[in-house]
């Protein structure tokens, strides 16, 4: 027996696993973490022959910018070697993500309601594809913006000659900073769904959420109206995405539970 969230007891779907021991989610949990860190591994595996490459491919949006003649530099000696070394592994997570939340999915997927199937697998796909899309925003759109007014407010005299490992981790960070932004709609439809709170709430603050993502706009890119708007519009689009699908979740979630009423 199980607890909805009304409270009242129900019997598990008859498609769901029954309850197993706690040793045995223990060994399952960790052959899904291997499966994980193995994913990983391979894709590392693959993409590291290429790193010198893909790293000229991460720093073009700023060596297109610099001066006639200057370039990138690395004032550590072993900088050559380890920020390449780190990029191919931070984007082996990066691709190995749909098979990490995968396993993720394949752990905890036997304890849901057939309902809960339904919703989690598309808010699973949905949350890789947003972070995908907010790290191609801040390298298309983002980085040309960031990095012109950068090189274009300095001083006169100044040579900028940028450290390969600096500008990695910078570029890493927006990366990710993007990724998780464009997972609003993911966070508001989950919101709504735990009962935290309902669209229309949501949707009563929909001024303090737009003054707050200018404000993160404001952090999270240099101090022009630009480039701010460019990060503080789309956040609050996918938050206006996220009460819309709210919406509709919440209804497919009720439904289940209206129909379980009738039959009692």
């Amino acid at each position: 027996m199980t607890t909805q969230p009304d409270g009242k007891n129900a019997q598990r779907p008859e498609d769901a696993q029954p309850e197993m021991p706690l040793i045995e989610h223990l060994l399952e949990l960790r052959n899904r973490l291997l499966k994980m860190v193995l994913a990983v591994i391979i894709c590392f595996a693959a993409i590291y022959p290429f790193a010198n490459e893909l790293y000229l491919l991460i720093s073009q949006p700023l060596r297109d910018l610099l001066p006639v003649g200057q370039t990138m530099i690395a004032t550590d000696i072993t900088s050559p070697f380890f920020a390449p070394l780190k990029l191919a592994l931070v984007l082996a997570v990066f691709v190995a993500i749909p098979v990490i939340l995968y396993q993720l999915w394949s752990f905890i997927a036997p304890g849901l309601y057939a309902h809960e199937k339904k919703l989690a697998f598309p808010l699973l796909f949905t949350s890789v594809v947003l972070f995908y899309l907010g790290a191609a925003f801040a390298y298309y759109v983002v980085f040309p913006l960031v990095f012109g007014f950068f090189t274009a407010i300095g001083p006169e005299g100044i040579v900028e000659l940028p450290d390969i490992s600096s500008y990695l981790n910078f570029v890493l960070k927006m990366f990710f900073a993007f990724g998780v932004a464009f997972e609003i709609p993911i966070a508001t439809i989950l919101l709504i769904l735990t009962g935290a709170t309902t669209p229309e709430d949501l949707a009563a603050k929909r001024p303090y959420i737009v003054v707050g993502c200018f404000v993160i706009g404001m952090l999270l890119t240099p101090p022009d109206i630009i480039s701010q708007t460019l990060l503080a519009v789309p956040m609050w689009l996918l938050f206006e995405l996220g009460i819309l699908f709210g919406r509709l979740a919440r209804r497919e979630v009720e439904a289940p539970d209206a129909m379980d009423a009738s039959n009692e």
